[in-house]
């Protein structure tokens, strides 16, 4: 049986095609899976478990028949949804992961994550990531009415997509600098946790590098996101393959 990987499905109402065509992956392809692992920002945002939407809603019961389906579903937290709780995932039968996951494949040890903390180049981002994960932080949020958070999340939106279109059009190249993993930083990582392999998402380009580092042989599988087609990633005794998916 094969173990599946998707990231960045950006799920949002403004883009139902996308939000369709996930869930006819997880009607038709998942429901062979030995497991399905989902690597963050699986929602365009997400603020808070006691949002009504019809998204929410939509995802919860697809991956809970998957579950009962007897395919196990894991997820690990992105830069969009980093605030998903328990209560939701317990609504989706689907298991939270650490931010840095490493799992048995195989025989082998993989590591699971988002990839944002990769990307150390792009000091502003990590600067917002530090504020945001402190649970003081995350306590005073949630507790603000649903709609001051929903105007929050879509202000920060409009302002990293502004950013991040004032630098493509300012020096293209310090765009996909700070966009993209560090060298440095996925060495550094490869070594802390002893493995061959790392698999994530974030930076929306979908690859696989093959290195040595450290002596070792070493893969670093990119998942790609779901915009103009669907992105995953499938693994079993005999490898892996990244595939698209049309939308």
């Amino acid at each position: 049986m094969t173990t599946l990987f998707i990231s960045d499905l950006h799920l949002d109402a403004d883009r139902p095609d996308i939000v369709r065509s996930f869930g006819d992956f997880i009607d038709g392809e998942a429901r062979g899976a030995e497991a399905l692992y989902i690597l963050g920002d699986l929602f365009e945002a997400w603020v808070g478990d006691d949002d009504p939407s019809e998204i929410g809603a939509f995802v919860a019961e697809k991956l809970r028949y998957l579950r009962d389906a007897g395919v196990p579903v894991a997820f690990i937290h992105g830069n969009r949804d980093f605030l998903l709780g328990r209560a939701f995932a317990a609504r989706a039968g689907m298991r939270l992961l650490a931010e840095t996951a490493v799992v048995m494949l195989y025989g082998k040890p993989v590591l699971l994550m988002h990839g944002d903390t990769l990307c150390t180049d792009d000091l502003a981002y990590q600067t917002f990531r530090a504020q945001t994960r402190d649970p003081m932080w995350r306590e005073r949020f949630l507790a603000q009415p649903l709609t001051v958070r929903m105007a929050f999340a879509a202000q920060a939106r409009a302002t990293s997509k502004q950013r991040q279109q004032t630098l493509k059009e300012d020096d293209r190249a310090q765009y996909e600098t700070v966009t993209d993993v560090a060298a440095t930083t996925v060495s550094a990582t490869f070594s802390r946790y002893g493995v061959d392999t790392l698999i994530h998402g974030h930076t929306h380009r979908p690859a696989i590098h093959d290195a040595e580092i450290g002596g070792r042989a070493c893969r670093r599988i990119v998942l790609g996101d779901w915009y103009t087609q669907g992105s995953v990633l499938r693994m079993d005794a005999q490898g892996a393959t990244l595939s698209t998916l049309p939308i």
